[in-house]
């Protein structure tokens, strides 16, 4: 993409093309992971939640004593503003994921170096992999629990979202070195079941919504208002310790995420999960999250399929 059909992403202050934002190869977030970022998405070009996305980029924040130089409210509306910058360069029938990115910077020594003192403050889009994804609205995703353990709370709390993903993503290898198309969900050191990279994962058993509880997992915005949108409709929905044993009973299964918002799980180890993709249940709430974002991101993805 040349420069003058790039998007614009924020950078320290300023707007710029995509290749123009380079950062200092000895920044913290680049040699250390030290850096927190959060993302949502869009609806029919509508920004999802962006208050509720940033808080929680804020708490992660305050977890890794990083302070951003820029207010909760600045940052949304910086947000607000790139998304206005870049919706020009985005298809109809597409959508972006939006993201917000601040590493600690560069230490004493080498900021006079690269001229820059404080945090690196990046907000930037990218269109979501709706074809690459398609098929996991008709097919359900094949879930696979990798040998390696997510990072217990007493090592780093899994609430806070960094940069540092190097545990999910050697879970994620090993996963795709069994099955390329599997998605991986972490057990936690007693055997529970964690989380994904980027998902978490519910179970559904004689009516009753289940998922990990919340201080063992990144708690994401579409989990959240998933367990809204159930308890809005009347269904039961209980946080607690789920192992292996709960997944190969469960009647349904399936995961949320900010792109795929709630999708259907088709295996667990190869254990088939439910008779229906997707069950009734987990039919009726990805219905519910449909009205409540006014847009079939279900038939967004599904049209993907040709």
């Amino acid at each position: 993409m040349t420069t003058a059909r790039a998007r614009i992403a924020y950078f320290n202050g300023r707007f710029l093309p995509e290749p123009e934002v380079r950062v200092p190869f000895r920044d913290r977030g680049f040699k250390y992971g030290d850096a927190v970022f959060d993302t949502t998405r869009t609806f029919g070009h509508r920004i999802f939640k962006v208050r509720e996305h940033i808080d929680r980029l804020y708490r992660s924040l305050r977890y890794l004593r990083i302070d951003p130089g820029l207010a909760p409210a600045t940052m949304a509306d910086v947000t607000e503003e790139v998304l206005r910058r870049n919706l020009p360069l985005l298809e109809p029938d597409d959508d972006y994921w939006v993201t917000q990115r601040v590493s600690r910077g560069l230490d004493p020594s080498d900021q006079k170096i690269f001229g820059h003192e404080g945090p690196t403050v990046i907000v930037e889009c990218v269109p979501l992999p709706l074809g690459e994804r398609a098929a996991l609205y008709r097919d359900g995703i094949r879930v696979l629990t990798p040998s390696i353990r997510r990072a217990p709370p007493e090592a780093l709390s899994p609430r806070v979202k960094t940069h540092n993903y190097l545990n999910v993503i050697a879970a994620n290898l090993e996963v795709k070195a069994r099955d390329p198309e599997a998605w991986a969900v972490l057990l936690d050191t007693h055997g529970n079941l964690a989380e994904g990279m980027g998902s978490n994962i519910f179970l559904i058993r004689g009516g009753t919504v289940c998922t990990p509880r919340e201080q063992h997992v990144l708690a994401g915005i579409s989990r959240e208002t998933v367990i809204e949108l159930a308890r809005g409709l009347g269904v039961p929905v209980v946080e607690k310790d789920l192992d292996l044993y709960d997944a190969y009973n469960a009647d349904e299964a399936f995961l949320t995420s900010t792109s795929l918002c709630i999708c259907p799980v088709q295996s667990v180890n190869d254990v088939r999960v439910g008779s229906a993709i997707p069950g009734p249940i987990t039919r009726q709430l990805s219905d519910a999250y449909c009205r409540l974002v006014d847009f079939d991101f279900v038939g967004q993805y599904l049209k993907r399929l040709g």
